[in-house]
């Protein structure tokens, strides 16, 4: 409840005039019931009296008993029940007729449910009358706890209260009215304004876990702070050829010969098998965490630009099996254990499969991400040793935070309409 200034003044005055005769009061509630104000308004006081010494006081907890609302009721009407129960003899139980006869049928069809589901009645099956049960509970009364103060003088007492400066300004600087202004000390009970810093993005702190849990897998991160990338590193290495239909900007069907113009254009990266590519010249198990570009059309689960995460293994003599122990090692870790595997294609991974987890909140196997053995036409040139294989796979980093954090639409978590509220309410992701 708001009081207005005028309340306040008055409300104050009055318990300092008291406090002069008085010296104390040993409760404020009781001191409110007899002054004919309101609790909260002389609560209200006293705190602000607090603030500036004016006054002291200790905190006071009185618990009391009083009627719930719905004992309040009966108390006003009766309970239908009660006087079903009274109308079945103490000793001897009563039939149907007879209790509709004494309490009415309506009466009676709403008691009986409330009397038998708390067991204050039975009724004998073989002679189907009913019969009283002492009630065991009594739930009408609530214990309530009263919060109030006992209040005395405090070390500035005054029958008059002289608002004090809150702080330094100009004019008192230039009029020096400061030598004998009396400011309001500090007071560091109360709690200052939150601290509007940084937090984390919900999709960063996703990004945190699956990085330790590669890490933890044995996984080095490989350099992915180059967003432009050349056509040759994000396709012609990863013999796409330059008339695939995802090379152009209309997925359209061309039918032309290889030219170096084509490899030297710049792009943004359409993934980042690209740093891949110019990683695997040696023996490692890599990961990388990053943006990526693509000419999509935008809608609840699509961006132009998205996150995706990539894992790597080169090493002697790997196989599809092997690819899909590291998978569900890492999914698992991550706190998806129902999977499923499906053949693919992809331009330079044979054999490819696309990885399906099953979704408990939508009840049905979804799509999660992709795999496959890289081709051996893209090793060769790296000079890696025929017995190498290189297994991979890739999911976005958007679709399992979705999932975590409950949203439905891509762009509440990613792009210029995220809600900043959403940021910083954001609860850590634990897998």
């Amino acid at each position: 409840m708001s009081y207005s200034d005028q309340e306040k003044q008055a409300a104050e005055a009055q318990l300092l005039q008291f406090l002069q005769a008085s010296t104390t009061v040993d409760d404020t509630f009781t001191y409110a019931s007899k002054q004919n104000v309101d609790h909260e308004l002389v609560v209200g006081v006293v705190k602000s009296l607090l603030v500036d010494a004016f006054v002291t006081a200790a905190d006071l907890s009185t618990s009391f008993w009083v009627l719930s609302e719905e004992a309040e009721s009966f108390l006003a009407h009766g309970s239908p029940e009660v006087q079903l129960f009274h109308a079945i003899p103490a000793t001897d139980g009563a039939d149907k007729a007879t209790l509709e006869g004494a309490v009415g049928a309506a009466l009676f069809k709403v008691a009986q449910g409330a009397c038998m589901k708390n067991k204050w009645i039975r009724m004998d099956k073989a002679t189907g009358l009913i019969y009283r049960n002492p009630p065991r509970h009594h739930l009408h009364v609530v214990r309530r706890v009263r919060k109030s103060f006992r209040i005395g003088k405090g070390p500035n007492f005054a029958v008059q209260r002289k608002r004090q400066a809150a702080g330094l300004n100009k004019d008192m600087l230039d009029s020096e009215e400061w030598k004998t202004e009396k400011f309001k000390p500090y007071n560091f009970n109360t709690m200052g304004l939150a601290v509007g810093g940084g937090h984390l993005h919900p999709l960063m702190k996703v990004r945190a876990e699956f990085r330790r849990v590669l890490m933890d897998m044995g996984f080095d991160e490989m350099p992915t702070n180059r967003w432009v990338e050349s056509s040759f590193w994000n396709f012609d290495a990863l013999f796409q050829p330059q008339s695939h239909p995802a090379r152009d900007a209309h997925d359209t069907f061309f039918l032309t010969t290889f030219t170096r113009d084509e490899s030297f254009k710049n792009l943004l990266r359409t993934h980042t098998t690209a740093v891949s590519a110019r990683m695997l010249y040696k023996l490692a198990n890599y990961f990388s965490i990053d943006r990526v570009f693509r000419n999509e059309s935008m809608d609840a689960t699509h961006l132009a630009e998205f996150h995706q995460v990539e894992g790597v293994i080169a090493d002697y003599d790997l196989s599809l099996g092997d690819l899909i122990g590291v998978i569900s090692g890492f999914f698992t870790k991550i706190g998806i254990t129902q999977m499923r595997f499906k053949p693919a294609y992809n331009p330079y991974t044979e054999p490819s499969m696309e990885i399906f987890a099953y979704h408990p909140d939508l009840k049905k196997w979804t799509e999660i991400g992709n795999s496959g053995v890289f081709r051996p036409e893209m090793l060769r040139p790296m000079g890696l040793p025929e017995n190498v294989r290189v297994i991979a796979w890739g999911l976005s980093l958007e679709r399992p935070t979705m999932i975590k954090y409950r949203l439905s639409n891509i762009r509440d978590l990613f792009g210029h309409k995220v809600d900043l509220e959403q940021t910083k309410s954001a609860k850590l992701y634990r897998m």
